[in-house]
């Protein structure tokens, strides 16, 4: 049985992996800084440690009597563009001590096959229509945020360790991923779920606020179709980096639009200044299509399984404020 370690497998990307490698009869192991917020984990074994600590590398590393197959490295202390923008000192501090030390770990201890999990964050800004981005025109860099130059510095750590080791890395630049079982509420969560959220939250005909003027241009990729990607890259023989997303893209007006029709509500859009990001993406997926992968889910069908799970979540977190209000109001007629 081919055995496998998770790196944030306590996250949404995380989880969502170990679901698939179970399914394809893998032996898994989870680590994360903290358990899976919405759903048990799927793993075999599940470690809560913080990868910050080269000590903890190694001890999600260690197995009696047997070594891993293949290590998926996807901890990180990241959140949409507002926590982006926010934390980028906690960013680029946290999320470089896990992947130096991860990556030292796993070429120092054996591991024949591991995977890095970038972003297209590495890239620079886009204006509309330009033609698709390749993988090498991420260098000269210009990315507009820490957390892609992390990524990018990241990245080449990997491949470093990779030479010098003979270790098999693979790298994937993922687009925006959406689905269930992901953040919607705090500040981590990305435009997806906070979109989801905020129409699930407003009565039909109301308002929900929206950052910039809604005409900034994403792709958004389904998470199945994404952990199918990361599988298919780590079985290749595809070196470098590789982009995975969907090829459909729309405005941000565009997915309020979707998540509206999904929803059956009428809602009115006030745009507020607010952390956008780059205007405009656009990635060539060849090196990933030669894998013969392809995006199965498009973004009404993908916020179709989406919307209704953060819908409930809403509704949960409603009946629980309910009742805390109920409780506490309870509390001060006894007084």
């Amino acid at each position: 049985m081919r055995r496998a370690l998770v790196c944030g497998a306590g996250g949404f990307i995380g989880g969502h992996l170990v679901k698939k490698l179970k399914a394809e009869g893998y032996w898994v192991r989870g680590v994360d800084i903290k358990p899976h917020e919405f759903a048990p984990t799927a793993a075999d074994e599940f470690c809560l440690l913080d990868l910050r600590d080269p000590a903890n590398c190694r001890a999600a590393l260690s197995l009696d009597g047997h070594s891993f197959d293949e290590v998926y490295q996807l901890a990180a202390d990241m959140g949409g563009m507002g926590f982006i923008q926010a934390a980028e000192c906690e960013i680029m501090h946290n999320n470089a001590l896990i992947n130096i030390n991860m990556t030292h770990a796993a070429a120092g201890m054996g591991v024949p096959r591991y995977f890095f999990s970038s972003s297209v964050c590495v890239y620079r800004d886009m204006k509309p229509g330009e033609p698709e981005m390749t993988e090498a025109e991420a260098i000269p860099a210009h990315p507009d945020n820490e957390y892609g130059w992390e990524k990018l510095y990241a990245e080449r750590v990997a491949m470093a360790y990779g030479r010098r080791y003979g270790m098999a890395v693979r790298i994937a630049r993922f687009q925006n991923c959406y689905g269930p079982e992901g953040t919607w509420t705090g500040g981590r969560e990305k435009a997806p779920a906070a979109i989801c959220r905020k129409v699930a939250e407003v009565e039909d005909g109301g308002t929900i606020e929206v950052w910039g003027d809604g005409s900034a241009i994403r792709s958004y990729t389904y998470v199945a179709d994404m952990v199918d990607g990361i599988f298919r890259l780590m079985h290749s023989d595809l070196e470098g980096a590789v982009n995975i997303g969907c090829p459909q893209y729309v405005t941000v007006d565009e997915l309020v639009d979707t998540v509206c029709r999904v929803a059956g509500k009428r809602v009115h859009v006030r745009h507020v200044p607010g952390p956008v990001g780059v205007q405009s993406r656009n990635f060539s997926n060849a090196r990933i299509y030669s894998l013969g992968w392809q995006a199965r889910v498009f973004l009404e069908e993908g916020i179709g399984y989406t919307y209704p799970w953060i819908a409930a979540q809403v509704e949960k977190a409603r009946q629980v404020g309910n009742r805390e209000w109920k409780d506490g109001r309870r509390r001060t007629e006894d007084r």
